[in-house]
């Protein structure tokens, strides 16, 4: 991210810098990091396979390889102390060692988001304050609304090619408001291409807007813990910072600030945090308005290297009188050769929701000639309006191609949406047409009903039944769970219209309902339904339930007025009395 308040120096001063305040912190050895490990950090450790090739963010990670803040913490370490009250002035020290109040609770709000749905993640919150810290100087110092979202954008510079990476819109500068190249767009700093996938809703709006810090630091968690990483792990740690930002220089910054916010800091009232003045790119090239201190007169305009954040600066001319040379030609990379994606032989792609699709989608990157490319990045996106996965809960993944060109996507997780979605395939660093593949996913479904217990249903007119109708709904012989069904008090078995009269349902007003179409079998396949009452109407009655996939079971109810003994009429004189004997005249 280009400093937005004041002048920039060039990153290779500061990762000297960097290693030092690195090595400085190791000697305090902070929780959570051994010194071994700090020492090679400082010494410049070497960015892993994993974050080289993109870290599966396409072009240069997340942030497309923006600058950055290059300031580093006090060598003081901070003192947890309370949170000053909002309009009491903040020291200097205490800004720098707070965070401001919104953003603070926007870092761990997403930490308690992942520890819910990626608990091997181990994501800490201060990790994202130190990027936020390093990308945007948290949000320019706490300044956002109540909801999150920063008062103006916070943009880095065109990525036009022009000292920085090189990459043409992607979203027709829906995000970053620029329709000919991509900008790092808020305060975690993610360039358009990356937030159409990686966005989060942080903050239950029904958005996913890159300039609110509760969606952007919740982006950046699920960002970071992508892949199964475990960021306990500081070699993982590691590689989820380098695949943000593909820099050593970086890398050796945010761990700097992660130390630091590790050993105590605190809320400080939005809009006081202290703002960084120090940057890995050039005073030029930064797009804030805000104005910024000019270059010496003999600075040389600094050049961010393609493939990661460092700077380097540009050679001297050649002197008239030197003969020029013309620079050896340099092969094209692999990406560089793919004319084309062709189909290597995905198959259908149908489940049932909450199954594994039984295929998986498979593409093969070729030249023009159609010979196939190895060890090129393929990245599969999951499009439209679905809560199916692939292996893991993403709804992307980045492959690289096999000795025989091929990448196949991991497999594909339904979730409860039925209906169409597709599965794109592109090429990572290319602009060539994708291929698009359609996915469907079924409702669940049950081939069989039965009725659990075998007491006979029955009732009194005007009175209600004193069993509930329990069902267990099975599919080719195992429980069917979260199947819909439908309870119906139908006329007869040859008529499916719903009865008039006889047993009934009531709703939530307590009205009478003789047709129920919201059920669903619970986990284990079972579906206990409402009491049922009764009418005046006397006789026997059926209830057909049905599900999706064409189960059916038809239940027989019983109205009857309750049995009672009959007493002798004391008129009607006993069969075994002896009449008296008339008298004899």
């Amino acid at each position: 991210m280009a400093a937005h308040f004041g002048r920039l120096r060039k990153g290779a001063a500061s990762t000297a810098v960097a290693a030092a305040a690195v090595a400085a912190l190791s000697a305090s050895q902070a929780p959570g990091v051994a010194t071994e490990d700090l020492g090679r950090q400082a010494s410049g450790a070497q960015p892993s396979a994993d974050a080289s090739a993109g870290a599966l963010g396409g072009e240069g990670g997340a942030t497309g390889n923006s600058p950055y803040y290059t300031d580093l913490p006090p060598l003081k370490s901070p003192n947890p102390s309370p949170s000053p009250t909002i309009g009491t002035p903040v020291s200097v020290g205490e800004a720098e060692a707070g965070i401001p109040a919104t953003v603070l609770d926007a870092y761990k709000r997403a930490e308690t988001s992942l520890r819910a749905s990626k608990p091997e993640c181990n994501l800490p919150w201060q990790l994202l304050a130190a990027i936020g810290k390093v990308e945007s100087g948290q949000a320019r110092g706490g300044r956002v609304d109540a909801n999150g979202t920063t008062f103006s954008p916070i943009l880095g510079p065109k990525l036009d090619g022009n000292g920085f990476a090189l990459i043409a819109d992607t979203d027709n500068g829906a995000y970053d408001g620029d329709s000919a190249y991509d900008r790092a767009v808020g305060p975690m700093q993610f360039i358009p291409s990356t937030w159409a996938w990686a966005g989060r809703d942080g903050n239950g709006d029904g958005k996913k807007d890159p300039n609110n810090v509760y969606d952007a630091a919740l982006a950046a968690g699920h960002y970071l813990c992508r892949s199964g990483r475990d960021l306990s792990v500081q070699a993982q740690m590691n590689a989820a910072i380098l695949g943000y930002n593909n820099s050593t220089a970086y890398l050796d910054t945010v761990l700097s600030w992660l130390e630091y916010y590790r050993k105590g800091t605190h809320e400080v009232p939005d809009g006081t945090g202290t703002l960084p003045s120090h940057g890995s790119g050039d005073s030029t090239a930064s797009p804030d308005p805000s104005p910024s201190t000019p270059s010496t007169p003999d600075s040389k305009p600094s050049t961010t290297k393609p493939g990661g954040g460092g700077s380097t600066s540009p050679s001297n001319p050649t002197t008239p009188d030197s003969p020029s040379t013309s620079p050896p030609a340099t092969p094209p990379t692999p990406t560089e050769t793919v004319d084309h994606l062709e189909d290597a032989g995905s198959g259908k792609l149908t489940a049932t929701a909450g199954r594994t699709f039984a295929s998986k989608v498979a593409v093969r990157t070729e030249t023009k000639a159609g010979k196939a490319v190895a060890k090129v990045r393929v990245r599969f996106l999951i499009v439209g309006d679905t809560d199916s996965t692939f292996t893991g809960g993403e709804s992307v993944a980045t492959v690289v191609t096999d000795s025989k060109g091929t990448a196949t996507a991991p497999a594909l997780v339904a979730g409860e949406k039925t209906g169409a979605f597709t599965v794109r395939a592109t090429v990572v660093g290319r602009t060539l047409s994708g291929l698009d593949y359609a996915a469907t996913v079924t409702a669940r479904q049950a081939d069989a009903l039965t009725r659990t217990g075998d007491t006979e249903l029955t009732c009194v007119p005007g009175g209600e039944f004193a069993d509930q109708v329990r069902l267990k709904a099975t599919y080719k012989g195992a429980v069917a769970g979260k199947v819909a069904a439908t309870a119906t008090l139908v006329k007869s078995a040859d008529d499916a219209t719903e009865n008039d009269k006889g047993p009934y349902f009531k709703d939530a007003d307590g009205k009478t309902v003789r047709t129920l179409t919201d059920l669903t079998t619970d986990a284990d396949g079972a579906l206990v339904l409402p009491k049922l009452y009764a009418d005046d109407t006397a006789g026997t009655f059926l209830l057909r339930v049905t599900t999706t996939g064409g189960a059916t079971l038809t239940v027989e109810l019983k109205v009857a007025p309750a049995a009672t003994d009959t007493p002798s009429d004391p008129a009607t004189p006993s069969s075994s009395a002896t009449p008296s004997a008339s008298a004899t005249p």
